[in-house]
């Protein structure tokens, strides 16, 4: 099989990672600048200070909005850099500043008005939602945030299922577009200021604009441009299957080692089911791979899907790839079924590897065979462990022993979610610097 090779990057270079996320700081943060500058601009016309606080409250609100859709818009450059696991939580934690952000606003807008008024702020809330244009829309827009906010808890996502869950959260550009028509309707900084007004829609052009290119635009050229159909269907074992995946001009497919696709198999039955699975073999230009374990009902049903069935393929995604290696020689960590992404990176990967593969019993040992094949060939160290989560195998006396070396290594991980958190914590012990771990969590990754 041949593949493209990925040299390390050299040891004084500035990490991808850190130049994404920095220029993301700084275009928020100059962003931030540019709407405290349009708001003051004008002066502090409103008759309280509670007014004025709820006003600026609202611009920023309105700012950590698009700043949220940037962060899920899947743009490639970002998504190799920082990651989609990555950029969904900083989406998450987003959204509570938002929700915070836009629950003030409203507080501290309908106080200042009732206290003008000489009115309780019930009365003065529901008087600007029948008065004022655009306020019933902000109301509503803030109850979609709201249901938005309360279905994206820990507690009810892990009891929706992710279709439910997903829909729900289309109702987001729902309040989206009422949210922005509202401050446009009736936001003294834009009406006052034909380059606050350009600059406002610039931003909101931007954000959307980002959304529709890397969700959708990108996504449909691609599918179309490489016509994606399965070739052949491979049981690995009793409940680990293999899907080949062939299409045209696959080369011309920025795929990496260690990525994932989200990927729809268009049956009558499944078409709507979209579901993350890593590329188990290096991309190659002329068929990708994935490996799944029967966790629920739509991996189970992969081995049935027929050869020839129409795939629907968004990615590749991820940063989980040879572009973050700091260092010349690597250590491989994958636990069950995360051995999908591992494999692929020691296909991909160069200089000298150690492969360590944790699972219950040999049995389980996915992929074995190929990862032995594949070590002898590039001269690396293979480790199967076996045995019970207690005692951990992994802990640091056991790991430094199978690798002295760890330090002076770069770390790639993948595995199941308590298996990760362990080894984590035994890197850190150990002294492996965080610029050398590199790892996805498991639901996107695996």
């Amino acid at each position: 099989m041949t593949t493209v090779q990925s040299p390390p990057a050299p040891p004084t270079a500035i990490r991808p990672r850190v130049v994404a996320r920095t220029g993301l700081y700084a275009v928020l943060a100059a962003n931030a600048a540019v709407v405290a500058y349009f708001f003051a601009q004008p002066g502090f016309a409103a008759s309280n200070a509670l007014i004025v606080i709820g006003r600026l409250l609202g611009l920023y609100g309105a700012l950590v909005m698009a700043f949220q859709l940037v962060l899920v818009a899947r743009l490639p450059w970002l998504d190799r850099r920082i990651g989609m696991d990555r950029l969904t939580s900083w989406h998450r934690w987003t959204g509570f500043a938002l929700l915070w952000t836009l629950l003030g606003h409203a507080v501290f807008i309908t106080f200042g008005y009732a206290d003008g008024a000489g009115v309780g702020p019930v009365s003065e809330l529901v008087d600007l939602a029948e008065t004022t244009e655009g306020v019933l829309r902000a109301i509503v827009a803030f109850g979609i945030i709201l249901v938005v906010g309360a279905v994206s808890a820990r507690y009810a996502r892990r009891r929706l299922a992710y279709e439910t869950w997903h829909f729900i959260h289309l109702y987001t550009y729902v309040a989206v577009v009422l949210a922005f028509t509202h401050q446009v309707a009736v936001g003294t900084t834009f009406t006052s200021s034909s380059a606050a007004k350009t600059y406002w829609y610039g931003v909101w052009a931007v954000a959307l604009g980002a959304v529709v290119l890397g969700r959708l635009v990108l996504p449909l050229w691609r599918n179309t441009r490489h016509q994606f159909r399965v070739s052949a269907v491979v049981p690995e074992s009793d409940n680990v299957v293999s899907i080949h995946i062939t299409g045209k001009d696959l080369d011309k497919l920025p795929a990496q080692a260690g990525q994932f696709f989200l990927w729809r198999f268009l049956t009558a039955d499944r078409w709507w089911q979209a579901n993350p699975f890593s590329l188990s073999a290096a991309p190659d230009g002329r068929s990708l791979r994935l490996t799944a374990k029967a966790a629920g009902e739509g991996s189970a049903a992969l081995r049935h899907v027929k050869v020839g069935t129409r795939v629907f393929a968004e990615g590749p995604y991820g940063a989980f790839t040879t572009l973050h290696r700091t260092k010349p020689e690597s250590l491989l960590i994958a636990g069950g079924v995360g051995v999908t992404p591992i494999r692929a990176l020691l296909e991909d990967i160069e200089g000298h590897a150690v492969v360590i593969y944790r699972v219950a019993g040999e049995r389980d040992a996915v992929l074995y065979d190929e990862l032995r094949d594949l070590a002898v060939a590039k001269g690396a160290e293979l480790h199967l462990v076996t045995g019970p989560p207690v005692p951990d195998k992994l802990a640091p006396r056991e790991l430094i022993r199978l690798v002295p070396d760890i330090a002076d290594r770069d770390v790639f991980l993948c595995g199941p979610p308590p298996m990760m958190n362990a080894v984590l914590r035994t890197l850190a012990d150990l002294g492996v610097p965080k610029q050398q771990t590199h790892f996805e969590r498991f639901s996107l990754a695996g």
